[in-house]
């Protein structure tokens, strides 16, 4: 290590000087960063992107053939954000993925630091996660809920292959450090009780008639919070759109992903347009204004770390500081 009092700081002529004894104690300037460390509003480093189910389904039937459950910890697609140098978070909070378990497959029991929940998009009786002992339901529309630390795992057992969507807050795990994961001791957890009521899951064919019941946020747009239960660091909020609308967002601190339940339409984020169908996600992240546009009636679920904007107090709209 560097003795600092061996450093002639006195004997510095310039800046330029002084800026290489620093480099020695390794140091750096607060006066002549060559990036700003604060700046007048958010500076978007992820960019809008979208993903399709049309190809998403293939590539996991085609993975179903050549690797089985045994050849790694789940048979999923990762859908990275396509910056440079990123392969895993789909938002700087949040990773999105899709995830198959084939027919009479199951998928081991493990749990760990980041909060999950699944969107299924295809599955039929007797396909189950199973949460801390609990058999839950996977039917389309569904959504499930796996808060940190309860152990989980795939049970199928139909003739049919089981697709979903996973988020997890992995990314923000990672950023601050605290990641622990451990596998079941028994492999796959037994299951002692099939529990279609968990509060873990939010049945699609429950929270449907709420939402087509609830009040409109916006002209042809109604929404619905998937709750009580909740997960600390990412929220889950479903719309309805009735065909021919358009609903126009502003920039906003919180990220974002979102997935098409039912419906078609296209979604305007800064200067990308994405036409978007059952099945697909979509990454839009903080700070970037947005247009959906449904041409059919749709419903969409969208995720979001608002909630842990809030708790930070750094929950902002459109404008930096309130007036």
């Amino acid at each position: 290590m560097t003795d600092s009092s061996a450093i002639p700081f006195d004997t510095a002529q310039d800046l330029a000087a002084l800026h290489g004894m620093l480099d020695r104690v390794k140091m750096k300037n607060g006066w002549a960063k060559p990036t700003p460390s604060l700046y007048p509003e958010p500076k978007p480093h992820f960019v809008p992107a979208h993903w399709k189910y049309t190809d998403a389904r293939p590539a996991l039937h085609a993975a179903g053939r050549l690797m089985g459950t045994d050849k790694a910890e789940r048979r999923n697609l990762i859908m990275a954000n396509p910056i440079e140098g990123n392969d895993y978070a789909t938002v700087a909070s949040l990773v999105g993925a899709y995830q198959m378990v084939k027919a009479g497959e199951s998928a081991r029991s493990h749990r760990h630091t980041p909060n999950a929940m699944r969107i299924i998009l295809e599955g039929s009786p007797k396909t189950y996660t199973i949460v801390d002992g609990q058999s839950i339901p996977m039917l389309p529309g569904d959504v499930l809920l796996t808060p940190n630390g309860c152990y989980h795992g795939h049970d199928n057992q139909n003739t049919d292959e089981a697709y979903w969507i996973d988020v997890l807050d992995v990314p923000l795990v990672q950023f601050l450090g605290p990641m622990f994961f451990e596998v079941h001791p028994d492999r796959t957890q037994a299951s002692t009780q099939v529990n279609p009521h968990s509060p873990m899951r939010f049945a699609f064919a429950e929270y449907l008639p709420r939402l087509m019941a609830a009040t409109e946020v916006a002209e042809g747009v109604k929404s619905l919070v998937l709750g009580p239960a909740t997960l600390a660091t990412f929220d889950r909020t479903v719309f309805h759109m009735q065909a021919q609308t358009q609903w126009s967002r502003p920039a906003a601190t919180p990220n974002e992903i979102w997935v098409v339940l039912r419906g078609e339409g296209h979604t305007k984020i800064q200067d990308q347009c994405f036409d978007w169908q059952a099945g697909d996600l979509m990454a839009i992240p903080y700070w970037q204004a947005h247009t959906h546009s449904a041409s059919r009636d749709s419903v969409l679920i969208r995720m979001s770390d608002a909630p842990l904007m809030q708790f930070l107090g750094w929950d902002r709209t459109g404008r930096p500081f309130s007036a």
